[in-house]
């Protein structure tokens, strides 16, 4: 006879969001907060490379349903670009593979910057978790057989030089949607001044409805921890990750029924419906409850994810 599989820890939902230091992967957090919380269910939402740090918002429970909308939102990097080595993978952590002496002016970068903003084509790094031929990418590289990987396309909303430490450095902040590579975008930039470069340091500022001053450090979090699990306290309520989402009030009725996985006639919704984005997907409200998202479509609501 099959036994139901007990889930270990606690059944906690919410969001913490998590100053990631240098060094450890995603991942490795991931597991740490999860104990420090003991709890039963957590997922992050968006990878930092090792070398990065910042923002890595940690999902418990129900808030695992919505990481996709976080991870879609936007999201502002700031990196330094050491100027005149190349490595393999992009950053610091990588071999080096070629030298420049040339060492571009301000003005050359901010000449330069203009073609990387909006909707461009971005090779990703050898060094990503890309799959080719059912083959992670970064696997191919570590065993010496890098992948020739086509450009993707990639939106960039904001690339900006802030500033200038020396002649071997500059750093950029840039304001981006999904998909987009900082150690391409830190190699390219270098390319189209006549030189190499690769990303130095890299920190993540704002994901999504996240910022800097919604994070906690990680150490600080698990000296905290370290005689009992962490206080639910500290979460964010699950419907903090669906913020930017245009909200749309539901009567109890109405509540009742989309609760039951029903789609309703918008013909019921006249003055009630907000402007949308281009997905036409609204956060359905009852009071101050969100009951989850749901799409307008042929003249119905219909529900895409309960929470």
């Amino acid at each position: 006879m099959a036994r139901n599989r007990v889930r270990k820890g606690l059944p906690l939902d919410g969001w913490l969001v998590i100053d990631k230091p240098t060094g450890p992967t995603s991942t490795g957090v991931l597991a740490q907060v999860k104990r420090a919380f003991n709890a039963s269910k957590a997922g992050h939402g968006g990878t930092l490379d090792p070398l990065a740090t910042g923002l890595l918002p940690i999902a418990f429970g129900a808030a695992t349903k919505t990481v996709p909308y976080v991870m879609d939102g936007t999201k502002i990097y700031r990196f330094t670009l050491r100027i005149g080595e190349a490595r393999d993978s992009d950053d610091a952590d990588g071999e080096l593979t070629a030298t420049s002496d040339v060492r571009p002016s301000d003005g050359q970068f901010h000449e330069a910057l203009e073609a990387f903003r909006g909707n461009i084509m971005q090779v990703p790094p050898v060094f990503s978790a890309l799959k080719v031929a059912g083959e992670r990418a970064y696997d191919m590289a570590r065993d010496g057989r890098p992948p020739e990987l086509p450009p993707r396309p990639a939106r960039v909303d904001r690339f900006e030089l802030i500033e200038r430490p020396d002649a071997d450095h500059a750093i950029f902040e840039v304001e981006s949607g999904k998909g987009v590579y900082m150690r391409s975008l830190a190699r390219d930039i270098a390319l189209a001044c006549g030189t190499v470069g690769h990303i130095a340091a890299l920190r993540r500022l704002r994901v999504g409805p996240f910022f800097e001053s919604d994070a906690i450090s990680l150490d600080k979090l698990l000296a905290s921890a370290q005689e009992t699990p962490a206080s639910p306290e500290l979460l964010r309520p699950v419907a903090t990750a669906l913020a930017d989402i245009p909200a749309l009030a539901l009567t109890e009725d109405e509540a009742g029924s989309l609760r039951h996985g029903q789609a309703l006639c918008l013909a019921g919704f006249t003055g009630r419906i907000p402007q949308t984005g281009p997905d036409d997907v609204v956060r359905a409200m009852e009071g101050e409850e969100v009951l989850g998202l749901c799409r307008l479509e042929d003249g119905w609501l219909k529900p895409v994810r309960l929470l």
